[in-house]
């Protein structure tokens, strides 16, 4: 196998149940759709924290938040010896090149310094205001150029057209980079800031999508009083019921945003083939961690670990040297993402890399069904004290084949759902007797878990292409 090109998009807070051909009747993905019928999607995939920043760095590092040190939604620095696998992409003789979000230090309030990220091409964008110096952020200067006010439009009934948009330009940009002369092969990381919220699609996409067709979030009114056990641990917003949370409104924005992105996808991928460069493309679709949307009466983030958060897609496609249309079950972290990037590039995956590389699956060689034994998600203290008044909440996410466990640490609270019989858990097991036995396992393999993270229960290290 040559060398591949390495094109791995990246959305912000998308669900992983958001994709036509996986499930989802009322999206309208028919890009998505292509890449999942002509590549490989695995469908229980887990980020490593519900929380952007820890989750990305976990991606970029691959290692586990708490051993990045880097658990808190935008921390001030970043540690200097851990080196990113852009870093490792392009010492090995990759063109590497960034587009939108990175945010692996604190980029609300500042420009994100620029780390040893190996990144030769960066078009730099955080959240899509106009707020920022000049020079700073490189999609609200676009927008300038262009003679356009971004937050009259942000404000506007018919919010940022989609000539405008964030999402689009991010396209722009990575057409540019793939019309490049390229005398080497490259990875392009395309952030885009969609579909986290604010939901404010524009108003052409907004019209595809009607409320009172959808069918809402997964909800019971137990929830509300099952949230309200659980409100001394972080979250951005109080619990309530659909109707309170607007919540099919924001479904609908929310399928709108993403919409909008398989549009501005598809026009990379025509790039792509215009330029004879897709064959030998591998092409990555997945996102940083999912959004609450309603269910269970919370909208948003934060330390929870229900499935609609901390679930999200990840798609391969690479039809030279892939299976096509293939569907995995077996567990999946984002981790492994990293460990297989690492691989197509070449490079032997550190030992102190926590994930496992996915490309013997991806290419026939062993079977999707079982790939990890459990999945892991970690919250430290990772919301801004503005959303939790410094209180700080601890948890951890363990989950096997069957069961989920939460523990909300320091607490004395904890959830534990049968995902076979309960899916979108609803029926916490937690003080029940008789699943005494089978919490105290799930507790005493997660502590394992956390104190052996280099020596998971999950599959082999596979060595790389």
């Amino acid at each position: 196998m040559t060398t591949p090109n390495i094109l791995w998009y990246c959305t912000d807070q998308q669900r992983f149940d958001t994709i036509g051909a996986l499930g989802n009747p009322h999206a309208q993905t028919p890009t998505l759709d292509s890449l999942v019928r002509e590549g490989v999607a695995f469908i229980n995939t887990y980020c490593q924290s519900p929380i952007c920043t820890p989750s990305r760095a976990s991606i970029m590092t691959g290692l586990y938040p708490s051993r990045t040190r880097n658990t808190r939604n935008g921390n001030d620095t970043f540690p200097s010896d851990i080196p990113l696998i852009s870093k490792l992409i392009a010492d090995s003789g990759y063109t590497c090149g960034l587009i939108g979000k990175f945010h692996l230090v604190s980029a609300g309030k500042r420009p994100e310094p620029r780390l040893d990220d190996g990144f030769a091409y960066w078009k730099h964008s955080h959240a899509p205001r106009d707020d920022w110096p000049k020079g700073t952020h490189a999609y609200a200067d676009w927008v300038r150029e262009q003679g356009q006010d971004l937050d009259k439009m942000r404000k506007s009934p018919e919010h940022v057209r989609p000539e405008y948009h964030q999402t689009k330009w991010a396209s722009d940009c990575a057409i540019e980079f793939i019309g490049q002369a390229h005398s080497k092969p490259w990875m392009l990381n395309i952030n885009v800031y969609d579909p986290h919220p604010p939901f404010i699609p524009p108003e052409e996409y907004a019209q595809k999508f009607n409320p009172d067709d959808l069918p809402g979030p997964h909800f019971r009114e137990s929830d509300i009083k099952h949230q309200k056990s659980l409100e001394v641990i972080d979250f951005q917003g109080e619990p309530g019921t659909p109707e309170a949370n607007d919540a099919k409104s924001a479904q609908a924005k929310y399928y709108a945003m993403i919409a909008q992105i398989d549009d501005q996808f598809a026009r990379i991928l025509q790039t792509l083939d215009e330029t004879g460069q897709r064959e030998n493309t591998v092409i990555i679709f997945t996102s940083d961690h999912g959004e609450m949307l309603g269910d269970h009466g919370l909208m948003f983030k934060g330390c929870r670990f229900y499935e609609g958060l901390v679930k999200v897609p990840l798609i391969f496609s690479y039809p030279k040297s892939f299976k096509s249309n293939l569907r995995c079950n077996g567990l999946v972290e984002l981790v492994d993402l990293s460990a297989t990037i690492l691989s197509l590039a070449k490079i032997e995956i550190p030992e102190y890399h926590q994930g496992r590389s996915l490309l013997p699956i991806l290419k026939g060689e062993i079977s999707g069904d079982r790939i990890r034994a459990s999945a892991r998600c970690e919250y430290f203290d990772a919301l801004d004290p503005h959303f939790t008044g410094g209180t700080g909440s601890f948890a951890t996410m363990y989950r096997d084949e069957r069961y989920k466990l939460t523990v909300y640490h320091n607490k004395d609270i904890g959830e534990l759902y049968d995902l076979m019989e309960d899916p979108w858990e609803f029926n916490d097991l937690w003080n029940d007797p008789s699943y005494s036995d089978i919490k105290n396992r799930l507790i005493y393999e997660s502590f394992n878990t956390h104190v052996n993270l280099t020596t998971d229960v999950g599959s082999e290290r596979i060595a790389p292409m």
